[in-house]
């Protein structure tokens, strides 16, 4: 079980983990089993590099056998992948009309027509049944098939070697990245944390914290963890991740909204509304031990902060404190021995005796008094750095800029390379924004209306101000790091690769992993996507739609279970209820010539729950791109083949209704991967100025190969084509984005 959680880890990075003790040969001619093997994995798309194939060639056959099994795991070679429709990609011809005379049919109980395990009656000369695999009325699926079509892709994608010195690496590097970790580093440093002893490194992120201190506390390091929180919010943060599972505090307005959201109906007969918001209240209930109660009252009570400070962070949670402090009896705890400074800090938060901060700024502000606003502003530069386009416009560029570059070197890198990479889009009057409140979907919102007291010049003006303060803040404090290296080498795939900040991921990757605005070229003419759900779920109505909106200059389609056959887009048939255990699947096939004709400008991937709540936990969506043709099973249409996945995403937990997971950009022919969640039970509830919100944001981040450009102009550094540099940065490299983010220094 170990080493198969560990696989899964380096797969991740496009790597496979042998441990030392495992290679017990050294013998340079492959084995008839390691041939074989190579030859198993090759159908799957993969292939391995020289020093990897070494140590496979000499391992025991039962760890080829488990990594053979963890990639077949991964990639769903066990589950089911048969769809509604037989040969799907010729249209079946049924109509809206088929399904109004089945549906009087069964009513009526006629008996001109072939009764289906399902129960319904398909009348004759309306749906073709030989054609179906399962009910074309109710969309439960009865025949199910293998797969049969695999290694049909045209490129293999090369594994590399990991040992226990790249795989601590790796757990050091999640546990010291600078930005927050996306799911899949999530799941991956949970994991370590399982099966490895936690390395010594600094924890920079609050989120990474939490995970840390949980593991403390369950293995009984209570006063180990208490060093860790120096705030309340810390301590509150901990307290909804155990409560929730979630690493940021959502409040619980919030997700019980949601939740509720989620239960909405087309129909009102099947609205659970109500009782996904009784559901969701009920399972954010607080409950402790006195050993629980204790271990926060000691935390806040020794906590080496002011009162009234403490007081001060904990008042924009106000309303989650009172229920955490009466849920943890801190006010009996309070009157204890030993627990006054406790006693102190609930007497001034129940009687709010202290000040707030962003109170005084809010004030002054709209007093508009620049100097108070300004002096309270530096006293939190993150702060600052978040607010300051909204200040450039409300008090002027010059002063604004003038005050902030006073405290801009206290500013976490992560924020300025943020402040640089979305003045493009802030300062921009045309272009509306893409923002994801904490616990809700992607939102687009309209340009700031202050924009307009100013004219084109001067917004342009303030683009240039902010690119040229952060790029010299950002050489400088590259410029101050000793380097005694003369060249670089930059990979040119470097340039495409943007750096992760913001915008993170909140499904899995157990594939090799892509960060957000990675772009994948088509070989082919021809783009599969693919959904598979309700693996290892009992057999139930459980509707999951694959659809893809396309868009044209001055209008737009959908393909969909509503719209099966359009131009230059086949789906293969609406499957409402699961199987038993092994799950089912939908495909759409999308032709990039037809849409090409059609002047089709791009295609959005979408994913949506018809069912009530949110997409099943465990679905997984992606697709499939090749060279060549991929062929569909003529028996059973299965159209499944691991070795043509380009890129595959796993949902965890998610509380969206609609999930876009990628946009194919049809005159460039590429799929850039994006991550936006949305509102609506099919796709018509998709907002696609939304997704070129989104689409427009991603394009303004950096790329990794221009951040690398600016530390070699900062440190002098000779940029080279020669792979044997001093520094050398490969795609490989940056498929670890924690550590492409130790790049930002703060």
């Amino acid at each position: 079980m170990k080493t198969k959680e560990l696989l899964k880890i380096s797969l991740r990075q496009n790597a496979i983990f042998i441990p030392s003790e495992m290679i017990v040969n050294d013998t340079k001619n492959l084995s008839g089993i390691t041939s074989v093997f190579a030859a198993n994995v090759s159908k799957l798309g993969f292939t391995f590099s020289e020093s990897l194939l070494h140590a496979l060639n000499n391992v025991n056959p039962k760890y080829k056998i488990e990594v053979l099994e963890v990639l077949r795991e991964v990639l769903g070679t066990d589950k089911n992948w048969t769809p509604l429709v037989k040969e799907w990609n010729i249209p079946t011809g049924e109509s809206v009309l088929d399904h109004i005379v089945t549906y009087f049919g069964n009513v009526f109980q006629t008996k001109n027509g072939t009764t289906l395990q399902c129960g319904h009656i398909i009348p004759f000369n309306t749906f073709p049944l030989e054609k179906y695999n399962g009910c074309p009325f109710c969309g439960t699926p009865f025949e199910f098939g293998k797969l049969e079509h695999i290694g049909q892709s045209s490129k293999l994608k090369t594994l590399e070697l990991w040992n226990e010195k790249e795989l601590e690496n790796f757990y050091t590097s999640l546990l010291q990245s600078k930005t927050a970790l996306d799911a899949t580093q999530v799941e991956s440093l949970k994991t370590a944390m399982k099966y490895l002893p936690l390395p010594k490194a600094a924890i920079t992120m609050k989120e990474t914290l939490m995970l840390v201190i949980d593991l403390l506390i369950e293995n009984g390091k209570e006063e180990e963890a208490s060093q860790f929180l120096k705030t309340p919010t810390d301590i509150l943060r901990y307290l909804w991740f155990k409560n929730t599972g979630l690493l940021q505090i959502i409040e619980p307005k919030t997700i019980v909204k949601r939740a509720s959201k989620n239960g909405q109906h087309f129909f009102n007969v099947l609205e659970t509304s109500a009782q996904a918001r009784i559901a969701a209240a009920k399972d954010l209930k607080l409950k402790y031990s006195r050993k629980e109660c204790l271990m926060v009252a000691s935390w806040l009570n020794n906590m080496e902060m002011e009162v009234e400070t403490i007081c001060e962070i904990m008042h924009p949670k106000r309303g989650m404190w009172v229920r955490f402090i009466r849920a943890l009896r801190l006010a009996e705890y309070s009157k204890r021995k030993g627990f006054e400074k406790l006693n102190f800090l609930m007497d001034v938060f129940y009687n709010q005796v202290y000040d707030v901060w962003q109170s005084k700024v809010n004030t002054s502000r709209l007093k508009f008094d620049a100097d108070k606003t300004f002096a309270l502003l530096k006293q939190r530069p993150g702060l600052f750095a978040r607010s300051l386009f909204s200040n450039m416009l409300w008090f002027g560029a010059a002063e604004t800029i003038a005050h902030f570059e006073e405290i801009i070197d206290k500013v976490p890198a992560r924020l300025v390379f943020t402040l640089n990479m979305y003045a493009q889009n802030y300062f921009d009057k045309k272009i509306s924004r893409s923002v994801k409140p904490l616990g809700g979907t992607n939102k687009r919102i309209q340009p700031n209306a202050l924009l307009g007291l100013y004219d084109d010049e001067q917004l342009e003006a303030m683009k240039t101000q902010i690119e040229e303060l952060c790029l010299l803040a950002m050489k400088k404090r590259f410029a101050a790091v000793p380097n005694p290296n003369k060249t670089i080498f930059i990979d040119p795939q470097l340039f495409n690769i943007p750096v992760s900040i913001g915008d993170r991921s909140d499904t899995v990757q157990d594939l090799p992993v892509a960060l957000m605005g990675t772009r994948f070229p088509i070989e082919g003419n021809e783009v599969r996507l693919f959904m598979q759900w309700g693996k290892d779920l009992p057999a139930q109505h459980l509707d999951m739609d694959l659809s893809c909106h396309i868009a044209y200059e001055n209008s737009s389609d959908i393909c969909s279970f509503s719209r099966l056959n359009t131009t230059g887009c086949q789906h293969s048939g609406d499957i409402r209820s699961i199987p038993n255990k092994i799950g089912t699947a939908e495909y759409i096939n999308i032709n990039i010539d037809e849409l090409a004709k059609a002047n089709a400008k791009f295609v959005a991937f979408t994913c949506n729950a018809y069912s009530n709540g949110s997409i099943t936990p465990n679905l997984v969506v992606g697709w499939m791109n090749s060279k060549y043709p991929m062929k569909i099973s003529e028996r059973t249409g299965v159209a499944y083949d691991p070795s043509c996945v380009d890129h595959q995403v796993r949902v965890t937990q998610n509380v969206a209704k609609g999930l876009v997971f990628g946009v194919l950009d049809v005159a460039k022919r590429e799929i850039v991967w994006l991550e936006m969640t949305f509102g609506g039970q099919v796709v018509g509830g998709l907002d696609f100025k939304g997704v070129q919100a989104l689409l427009s944001k991603l394009k303004s981040k950096l790329n990794i190969g221009r951040l690398l450009q600016l530390k070699a102009e900062a440190q002098g550094l000779i940029i080279t084509n020669d792979v044997i540099a001093d520094e050398v940065y490969t795609a490989q490299w940056a498929m670890n984005p924690a550590v492409v983010t130790q790049l930002l220094i703060d």
